[in-house]
């Protein structure tokens, strides 16, 4: 039985020096078309949390009003981070911000800059609802180039 262990052993042998390159090239070729996909999809990721913080203010600007007998007026960054403290009012940590909110009697702008600095506006004009977003120079994020999402 020892005999047949050591024959099996001398007979297996390892990977050629031609087959390990073949599988680093291959590895490469994959890597090498993966890793602009990935650049492209966190780009995507942070402008999804400038929307979503775009949303978030629409909501609380809606509370606002509700708050305010129907009216926008007073409608501010700092307003609706009183309302809802997990707004972001600044430029920080490489998170979306608040960076522009206004209101009138009869509705509400609000604008979400993402850490890309691409920037998405939420605006209500007597019930109508719009969305648009401008990209920064070179950014292919979360903004269609239609400029409405």
């Amino acid at each position: 039985m020892l005999y047949r262990l050591r024959q099996r052993s001398q007979e297996e042998g390892g990977f050629t020096l031609i087959e390990l390159l073949v599988v680093i090239l291959i590895i490469g070729i994959l890597a090498a078309i993966a890793i602009p996909s990935f650049l492209s999809q966190k780009s995507k990721a942070v402008d999804a949390s400038a929307k979503e913080l775009a949303r978030t203010a629409q909501t609380t600007a809606e509370t606002y009003a509700t708050d305010h007998n129907g009216d926008y007026t007073g409608v501010s960054p700092e307003e609706l981070n009183k309302i809802e403290p997990s707004i972001q009012t600044a430029e920080a940590n490489n998170n979306a911000w608040l960076s522009a909110a206004s209101g009138t009697s009869s509705g509400y702008t609000v604008t979400a800059t993402s850490a890309n600095k691409d920037t998405f506006t939420i605006t209500n004009s007597s019930g109508v609802v719009t969305r648009t977003c401008t990209t920064a120079a070179g950014n292919k994020g979360g903004c269609p180039a239609s400029g409405s999402w």
